[in-house]
């Protein structure tokens, strides 16, 4: 009996104390990732992947990428330019895709304006006429669209679903709707549906403007990977040949391909920073 009433006397002691041996400010929910990796996983579409999955990737195909080029060719530095090429493979594949979702999503945003518009119209409430998107909404964008009325179903709080809902998207455009619906939300007015009418229409205009000379640009891009890629296929193949091997083993061999990675990266950059056109920033990302 006494240990029992000892168990319920320590027990009773651990409940009072434990207000300070767990505050709640450690009991709350995850803090908002940061960083350039969460960044990139979020604009790529995978806004709920760790950060550590790229990272692991980009070791294992690191790692994979030298032990091919070493066991093909016998060379340290193009091994060595092969690792860090399979390094930089993962975040490479992100960047690409964030930039096609973007393309394929920018014409989607002026629709989704007209939907909220028509929605505010009918009476509808802000959160209602955010959820309805769900359903009536472009099909790429309805995902995230759900989850928010998931979320706001569980929550009920307008304002971090929303919040939530712009980290999914993770667009510019996207931004600048969803931070004009939480200022309508918390301060409200009538100007709503004008506003959004506007938004609509610069949105629009834009898409138009950026598909017509991404277009005539898109063979910037395209001369730009074949610059990269051509002279690294021929070093490979006269790696092959034993001559050429011992010839790119010597000092100035190595010193060769090493500042010949150097420009490669460097000039892809240059070319496709003159060639890109400038992106609008996200809002409060």
């Amino acid at each position: 009996m006494t240990v029992v009433w000892g168990a319920v006397l320590a027990a009773g002691i651990l409940l009072v104390l434990s207000p300070w041996l767990w505050p709640a400010n450690e009991r709350r929910e995850a803090p908002q990732r940061d960083g350039r990796v969460s960044r990139m996983l979020d604009e790529a579409g995978f806004a709920h992947a760790s950060t550590m999955r790229p990272v692991l990737i980009a070791a294992v195909l690191s790692a994979l990428f030298c032990a091919i080029s070493w066991l093909a060719t016998g060379l340290g530095a193009v091994a060595l330019v092969a690792a860090a090429a399979g390094a930089a493979a993962p975040f490479t594949w992100l960047r690409g895709r964030a930039r096609r979702l973007r393309r394929s999503r920018r014409a989607l945003w002026s629709d989704v304006c007209d939907l909220l518009i028509s929605s505010a119209r009918a009476g509808m409430s802000l959160p209602d006429a955010v959820a309805a998107l769900a359903t009536s909404g472009p099909p790429p964008l309805r995902p995230a669209f759900d989850r928010f009325r998931v979320d706001m179903a569980a929550s009920g709080h307008f304002d971090s679903s929303a919040l939530r809902l712009k980290a999914a998207l993770a667009d510019p455009v996207a931004d600048r709707i969803i931070e004009t619906l939480r200022m309508a939300r918390q301060v409200g007015g009538t100007e709503l549906t004008a506003v959004l009418r506007a938004l609509s229409a610069s949105v629009r205009a834009d898409a138009t403007l950026r598909a017509e000379v991404g277009a005539r640009q898109s063979w910037v891009r395209g001369a730009a990977i074949v610059g990269v890629v051509a002279p690294w296929i021929v070093l490979g193949l006269l790696a092959l040949r034993p001559e050429g091997a011992s010839a790119y083993a010597s000092p100035a061999g190595v010193a060769v391909i090493l500042v010949g990675a150097v420009v490669s990266v460097g000039a892809y950059r240059l070319t496709i920073r003159i060639g890109r056109l400038p992106e609008p920033r996200r809002w409060f990302a």
